[in-house]
Order: C-alpha cells, then sequence, then structure tokens
C-alpha cells in the first residue's frame, strides 16, 4: 500500500514537471515569436525614413523595437495589478473604485514618462519629419488619412478649423502610440473624431448632412470614372 502511493506520489510529481517544463518552454516560445514580430514592425518603419547609414538604421529600429516592448509590459503588468484588485475587492466597490482610481492614475503618469523618453530617444537620432514619419508608422496612418478625409467631406474649412481638427487628431496620436493593441490604438482616433465632429457641430456645421454629400460625390466620380 505505502509503495503503491509512493509510486502515484512520483508519478503526479513527475507530470507536474513535465506540465511546467512545457509551460516555460511554451512561455519561452511566445516571448520569442513577439520580439520577432516587433522587430519586423520596426524594420517596417524604419525602411521608410531614408536612412542610409547602417548603423543608424539598426539603432532606430532597436529604439522603436524595444518601445513596443516596453508598452506591452506596462500594460500587461497594469492589467495584472487592476485584475488582482478586482478579484481581492471584489465584495467591496467602493474601495475597489477608489484603489482602482489610484493606481491608473500612477499607471498614467508613468506612462506619460515611458512615451517622453521614447521621444527624446528619436529626436537623438532622426529629424522633425522622420518622427512624424515614425508615430504614423506605430499608428498605421491614421492621422494623415483621417485629415484627408475631413478635408474631402469638408471643402470649405477655414485654417483655423483644419489646425483644430489637426490638433485633435495629433493628440490622438500621441495617445495611440501608447496603446497595447492596434483596436486600442484605432479606438483613441474613434474618441477624438467624436471630439472634432462637435467642434465642427459647434461651428455651425451639419455633419451628418456633409457626410451624406460627400458620399453623393464619391459615388458621382466613381460614375463618371466608369464611363470613361
Amino acid at each position: 500500500m505505502k509503495v503503491t502511493s509512493l509510486k502515484l506520489l512520483l508519478f503526479i510529481f513527475l507530470i507536474i514537471i513535465g506540465f511546467n517544463h512545457v509551460k516555460a518552454q511554451g512561455s519561452k516560445q511566445d516571448k520569442t515569436s513577439y520580439q520577432e514580430i516587433i522587430k519586423k514592425r520596426a524594420e517596417k518603419i524604419v525602411s521608410q525614413l531614408g536612412i542610409s547609414d547602417s548603423i543608424q538604421y539598426k539603432k532606430v529600429t532597436a529604439i522603436i523595437a524595444n518601445q513596443y516592448q516596453i508598452i506591452n509590459q506596462h500594460h500587461e503588468e497594469r492589467n495584472d495589478v487592476i485584475s488582482k484588485l478586482k478579484t481581492n475587492l471584489k465584495d467591496q466597490k467602493a474601495e475597489l473604485e477608489k484603489q482602482s482610481k489610484a493606481y491608473q492614475e500612477k499607471a498614467d503618469q508613468k506612462l506619460s514618462k515611458i512615451h517622453k523618453n521614447y521621444i527624446r530617444a528619436l529626436e537623438k537620432e532622426l529629424n522633425d519629419g522622420q518622427i512624424e514619419q515614425v508615430k504614423d508608422g506605430m499608428t498605421y496612418g491614421v492621422l494623415p488619412l483621417t485629415l484627408k478625409g475631413y478635408h474631402e467631406m469638408l471643402p470649405n474649412l477655414n485654417e483655423e478649423q483644419k489646425a483644430q481638427i489637426k490638433a485633435f487628431l495629433t493628440e490622438a496620436r500621441e495617445h495611440a502610440m501608447d496603446a497595447p493593441s492596434s483596436e486600442k490604438k484605432h479606438a483613441w482616433f474613434g474618441k477624438y473624431k467624436g471630439k472634432i465632429n462637435n467642434y465642427l457641430s459647434a461651428q455651425g456645421i451639419d455633419m451628418k448632412k456633409a457626410g451624406q454629400e460627400w458620399e453623393q460625390r464619391i459615388k458621382e466620380a466613381k460614375e463618371r470614372k466608369n464611363r470613361e
């Protein structure tokens, strides 16, 4: 009986060791895979900057890839802390909100510092135009595409209105650069598009009507092209 129990314990122990080994290997593979992904993302961005010096090219690539890594770690830690707070304080709603808010504020301050350090690192290697390209590269070019869309939809915008729209989108891009996923990057632009639409409505522009007229112009342009 004792021998059987000992064998059973040994068997379970070996299973646990094997499981942990597989888990560790999986974790290591996931980490390696992610590092390859962010390296390729960084290289894709840097390839558009016109850098001819190979040393500078590699250095800028490393800076951008490292930023992706830092952002990912920041948000993973953030999610872990919030998850633990929700578990530990699940029956204390007021205390959960209080501690969550306090932690989020500190996390936002830390993320802001990470962002500033990143921009300073880029400024040592790149000019203003190249940094703009990096920012657009990290946010899928949403700023210039959205700006172009507003200009086409509203051809009668004055310079002040154009500048304000660009300012909103620029602010959105700064936040989106620090977001952990494509979905959350786009969410920042969605939030600021709401601000832009509210601003333009306050300026007396009927956004619904402007959107319908723009769609009609696009449709007519397509029909003309098909007839040619």
